[in-house]
């Protein structure tokens, strides 16, 4: 059996790889487009497609594809055989660096926004050379950027990785003031922490609502849930660890750095935590593992749910962003470090961090805003629709006596003085931590912990790269002219914190008490995706992110309508799914339950004339019946008086507060008619099986 050294990488075209199979200059060549950003040399280009071939065709792969990340979460990928002809019928295997480099993609079928029409539908894919290629059922895998014939971004890839530039331009200028001349590069790094779902396959498939929503439509609360606490970091089941296991060897082929596995709060739920890699790097590696996930979790006759919230009454399912900051030389520039420097320039940078997400609340809103995620926020340690961050009473208190211009009480004494006088060491780990904050520090990175668990974790890490890129520009346009450097630094650190410390806040993000207190400090709450979306069109967001070059005012108003549009069309596909089920199965079951009691309680009075049972009881089921018929009706009447041919913000805002409401009526009328149904009758699998079933 091969260790997991011998597994990992193999059979991805890793740098490793790289360096065996290319020329020495080809791969120093290559290296500059990864490290330095230059354009790629075509003959480069042809030496590299070659090389992978080969090596991929090795590995048993028969085809290619230019894989992507559409605007619609998932990945796209279209395969191309590597045989070319030859004369009298013969073929070749041939791969050429322009085929690596670019290939072309329907534009108009595809999320766009408005960007494409269908008779506008050329579009472009572009190798993507800081994510290496890799090999998935036997098709070698390029990651690739997506745009259309105009050369707009219609994928999640772009934007990214035109925010990473913009965090490293203006990182490095704060470094180089710092003295840190060694630094000429920033990366930004996330490790997004994935929780999840399985349940039984042969119970998955009796419920249409799992299979077309991936979240229970109907459901009524089992006599346990989470409530003991016995299921969270509990033994793993053996079908469970047998998954797990697969899953990791899975991963690990394909260069993943899956770490953690455990069991979540909520019965049947989970969680896989990787190490933290570069941004882009993990975006595509987290679209890949919730891809390894479906797919392993099929060979174990089970079904995993990416759903945000697949069932009422217990714990979602989140993805929590680690986010940090990292110099080519290996530093981490949200590490308090032991020097006074250090800490000057740790203060810095967590200013600037502090001071983007106040000044930018409604746009981390929206980059997690979905429909699932809607039904999650707020609740069963997710956190709210308002963002705040937690820093730890310790921090807090310096950063509070930093600007009162006190010394700081703690372990020791000291001038608060920036780069003066010495600052005491920041430990790491000596607050509690907040499950309830959705943007926390935990040491020496930022937790996120916002994210739905189906979403691509590149909408959230663009929005956080320009936002502290933008930070980061202001305080580098105001200390590249300072007369005094430090002075000004201190007075720099000292008015952002001043300006922006309502944005901290360390308590219980769920109590009432604080939805009042961030009402007073102005904080947003924004608790809707209808809410949230239309902030990306904002003109101060319009403006944010042209100035970076990250994206344009025709790209962001194609986010936002897409994302809009995608929840109206995800909430009719749920409430057509309601209606279907509540007609065809529940409404039927309920009807033969109640005729069955009926003649049973006059069987029984039958016999003895003297009992008046029963007659309670189909009263009630009967007044149930009708209370389900009732919203069918009006579910039915809600979704037929929707406005044709809307726009996607009035089409989203429709479903919210029309369509919604009458969804969650339909469900509680059929949940009561769940918990006094024969269970033999019941026309599928309610909650105890599908959360307790798996052994």
């Amino acid at each position: 059996m091969a260790t997991v050294e011998e597994l990992f990488g193999i059979n991805v075209f890793n740098d490793s790889v790289m360096r065996q199979r290319l020329p020495k200059e080809t791969y120093k060549a290559l290296h500059k487009t990864i490290d330095e950003g230059r354009r790629l040399d075509p003959e480069v280009a042809s030496v590299v497609a070659n090389a992978m071939k080969d090596w991929a065709l090795e590995r048993g792969a028969t085809h290619y594809t230019h894989w992507f990340q559409p605007l619609n979460s998932v990945t796209a990928e279209k395969h191309d055989a590597f045989i070319s002809p030859m004369p009298g019928g013969a073929i070749i295997q041939e791969f050429s660096g322009k085929e690596l480099v670019r290939g072309e993609a329907d534009a108009s079928s595809l999320p766009n926004g408005g960007l494409r029409s269908t008779f506008e539908a050329r579009g472009y894919t572009a190798w993507d050379p800081t994510s290496y290629a890799f090999i998935k059922d036997h098709i070698l895998c390029i990651p690739t950027a997506y745009c259309s014939w105009g050369g707009e971004a219609l994928d999640k890839k772009t934007p990214l990785l035109r925010s990473m530039e913009a965090l490293n331009r203006q990182a490095v200028r704060i470094l180089h003031l710092f003295g840190r001349l060694d630094a000429t590069r920033v990366t930004p790094t996330v490790g997004p922490e994935q929780e999840y779902f399985l349940v039984d396959k042969d119970l998955f498939d009796r419920r249409s609502d799992l299979i077309f929503s991936g979240r229970t439509l109907f459901g009524a609360k089992p006599p346990k849930g989470q409530e003991l606490g016995d299921h969270f970091f509990g033994t793993i089941q053996t079908r469970v660890q047998a998954f797990m296991a697969d899953l990791n060897e899975e991963l690990w082929k394909l260069g993943v750095l899956a770490k953690t596995e455990h069991n979540e709060t909520a019965p049947a739920q989970h969680e896989m935590a990787p190490i933290y890699a570069v941004a882009s790097v993990a975006c595509d590696h987290n679209q890949i593992t919730m891809e390894m996930m479906k797919k392993v979790a099929l060979r174990h006759n089970l079904v995993c749910l990416l759903a945000e919230k697949p069932f009422e009454g217990v714990n979602g399912s989140g993805k929590h962003n680690n986010w940090s900051m990292f110099t080519n030389t290996g530093y981490n520039l949200l590490d308090p470090g032991d020097s006074p420097h250090e800490s000057a320039q740790f203060l810095c940078f967590l200013a600037a961090v502090i001071k983007a997400v106040d000044e930018n609340q409604d746009l981390l809103r929206a980059s997690v805003a979905s429909a699932g995620n809607d039904h999650r926020l707020g609740g069963c340690e997710a956190p709210p629709a308002i963002i705040s961050i937690f820093l730890g009473d310790e921090l807090t208190e310096i950063l509070e006596a930093l600007e009162a211009g006190a010394a700081y009480s703690g372990r020791e004494k000291t001038d608060m003085t920036v780069g003066v006088h010495a600052l005491p060491k920041f430990p790491r780990d000596t607050t509690d931590r907040n499950r309830t904050s959705p943007f926390a520090f935990t040491g020496n990175k930022f937790e996120f912990r916002s994210l739905g668990s189906s979403a691509s974790v590149s909408d959230a890490n663009v929005v956080l790269n320009t936002i502290v890129a933008e930070s980061l520009r202001q305080f580098a346009d105001e200390l590249e002219t300072a007369e005094d450097f430090r002075k000004t630094l201190h007075d720099l650190i000292v008015r952002t914190i001043h300006d922006h410390k309502r944005i901290i806040f360390n308590g219980n993000n769920y109590s009432a008490e604080w939805v009042e207190e961030a009402a007073r400090r102005g904080l947003l709450n924004l608790p809707s995706t209808v809410d949230a979306l239309p902030c990306y069109t904002a003109e101060k967001n319009i403006r944010l992110f042209e100035t970076h070059r990250v994206l344009s005012e025709t790209e962001l108003r194609s986010r936002r309508d897409i994302g809009l549009d995608s929840y109206a069309k995800m909430i009719n596909i749920e409430a057509e799914t309601m209606l279907m089920m509540a007609r065809r199965q529940i409404l039927p079951a309920v009807l033969k339950y109640a005729g069955a009691l009926a003649s049973s309680v006059n069987a029984v009075r039958a016999a003895d004339l003297s009992l008046a049972c029963g007659n309670p009881l189909v009263s009630s089921l009967c007044a149930g019946i009708d209370a389900l018929n009732d919203c069918i009706g009006l579910l039915s009447d809600t979704l037929s008086a929707k406005p044709a041919a809307e726009a996607p913000e009035e089409a989203a805002r429709y479903m919210h507060d029309k369509v919604l409401p009458v969804m969650a009526a339909l469900r509680a009328a059929a949940d009561r008619l769940e918990t006094v149904t024969d269970r033999e009758i019941w026309p599928f699998p309610t909650y105890d099986e599908l959360l307790f079933s798996i052994q």
